[in-house]
């Protein structure tokens, strides 16, 4: 496999659409405020726009020494010199994936159910694993089922060693308790954008993570 987690800071950060500023800027951003991990996440875009972006981000992270990851297409994350690729479910078959990436690049993978976990580990080919959502978001569509610390401890238990970011409604002060339950880590979005203080959001991040565990408070069955 391509990736030592022991290399990465344990945020991941996802770029985000319609925030006015562009995905290859907030990787430059993100990169310069201290961040070693940039996951390009961009939906409906053409994909010549695709491709520009993700080619500007990589460029951008390997000035810094960062990773760069392209959610949802192995093409453009080969096209643009980018590091890896990110696949849900239902975007690529892993193994697929693995064989057109090749042994040297990084091959991440959504798993938010147990199947998705065990399918994940007896494919062989994963790096990573994206796991959630930890809570409610509406940052993504087709949301599905929230994990809730407890699923979290229990899906991490099913990938059989593959390390896992959480990904959904992650708060800084969740982290210390992820990283309790055996996470290598969070991917974060929407709140490293939130009052466009990204450097200020995104050291509130990293500097939570060696702080001591609190509760993460499981998922709440009232409507």
């Amino acid at each position: 496999m391509a990736l030592d987690p022991r290399r990465y800071f344990p945020v991941m950060c996802l770029t985000q659409d319609g925030i006015g500023i562009a995905h290859a800027e907030q990787a430059a951003r993100l990169c310069a405020a201290g961040a070693r991990w940039i996951q390009l996440r961009m939906k409906g875009a053409t994909r010549a726009a695709w491709l520009a972006e993700a080619a500007a981000a990589a460029a951008a992270c390997r000035r810094h020494g960062a990773v760069l990851v392209v959610n949802d297409s192995v093409e453009i994350a080969l096209e643009s010199g980018a590091d890896g690729a990110h696949l849900g479910g239902l975007d690529a078959d892993w193994r697929e994936a693995r064989q057109r990436l090749g042994p040297g690049r990084i091959l991440g993978g959504t798993v938010g159910s147990r199947g998705d976990a065990l399918r994940a580990a007896e494919s062989g080919c994963l790096d990573y694993a994206g796991m959630g959502p930890l809570r409610f978001t509406p940052t993504k569509r087709n949301l599905a089922p929230v994990l809730g610390l407890d699923g979290v401890r229990r899906l991490i238990a099913d990938l059989r060693g593959i390390p896992a970011w959480v990904i959904g409604g992650v708060a800084p002060g969740d982290l210390p308790a992820l990283r309790d339950a055996g996470a290598a880590g969070a991917a974060v979005s929407s709140r490293l954008y939130a009052g466009g203080r990204i450097e200020e959001n995104l050291r509130a991040f990293l500097d939570a993570w060696n702080l001591p565990a609190e509760p993460v408070p499981s998922p709440s069955s009232c409507s």
